[in-house]
């Protein structure tokens, strides 16, 4: 018979590998930031954020703060490694204002992580303490992780349109929730339990609204697409009388004008 750590195990597993990639799904923007040498409009907050997110997560589970948690070291040290690499990148390809506003924000989040960890490990002196205090934290900003998808769900509510909020993510989103949930009520942990669970319902949400305005969205790309094909045909039709006045005018025959 397979043992209830067994299970979690397997379940914390397959979590890591769905965070895993969830953390490397903007490779495709930063392919572009690549390409063009810039980021443009391109926001850092989300991997600011994220950063933060997995650096209270590594340290809740730190042996000496909450122990048996090697999983959450495991795909959030993964994640800090990640969303390293892309705050560096995007210092790299910042102009100067916008380079120090990030950079500044990123000492800001290392102190602040550094601060919480010398202050709980020194003061707090039992694993419940210190699992309370950081656990406290982690929900906090995991909480507004997980919340920052509402902003894509009022755009396609106020545009009906899901062009902006890909399926593949909000599945990912979902399943990553799920797993992270399951594992956490294994073996009840509240401090991981409240912001996945809160993940898999605002994916869940996010799938309410793909399924409602999947249709207005394929319609409107249909109509969008009509248009723009009726355009270059219509482009087309005067680029042609164009040359047949030009033609005509170079041999010769130049249009007749009558007298009144």
């Amino acid at each position: 018979m397979v043992s209830h750590d067994s299970i979690r195990t397997a379940v914390g597993i397959l979590g890591n590998i769905i965070s895993l990639g969830l953390f490397l799904s903007p490779l495709t923007t930063f392919y572009q930031i690549w390409k063009k040498k810039s980021v443009e409009q391109f926001s850092p907050a989300p991997y600011l954020a994220t950063l933060l997110n997995c650096m209270l997560w590594v340290l809740y589970g730190l042996p000496s703060v909450h122990p048996h948690s090697m999983l959450v070291i495991s795909i959030n040290g993964s994640g800090c490694a990640i969303e390293l690499f892309f705050v560096f990148f995007f210092l790299f390809y910042s102009d100067g204002r916008k380079r120090m506003k990030v950079f500044v924000i990123f000492l800001t989040e290392v102190a602040f992580v550094g601060v919480v960890a010398g202050l709980v490990l020194t003061l707090a002196h039992t694993f419940e303490c210190r699992s309370l205090v950081v656990g406290t934290i982690c929900i906090f900003f995991g909480t507004l992780m997980y919340a920052a998808p509402l902003s894509v769900m009022k755009l396609v509510i106020r545009t009906r349109s899901v062009e902006y909020m890909p399926l593949s993510i909000s599945l990912a989103s979902l399943a990553n929730g799920i797993c992270w949930t399951t594992y956490a009520l294994l073996r009840f942990d509240l401090y991981i339990t409240i912001p996945n669970s809160l993940g898999t319902l605002f994916s869940v949400g996010q799938l309410i609204l793909y399924a409602a305005f999947y249709k207005s969205t394929k319609k409107r790309q249909i109509e969008e697409r009509r248009g723009r094909e009726e355009m270059a045909l219509s482009e087309v039709v005067v680029f042609g009388e164009s040359n047949k006045k030009c033609n005509a005018t170079s041999n010769g025959h130049a249009p007749e004008i009558r007298e009144t």
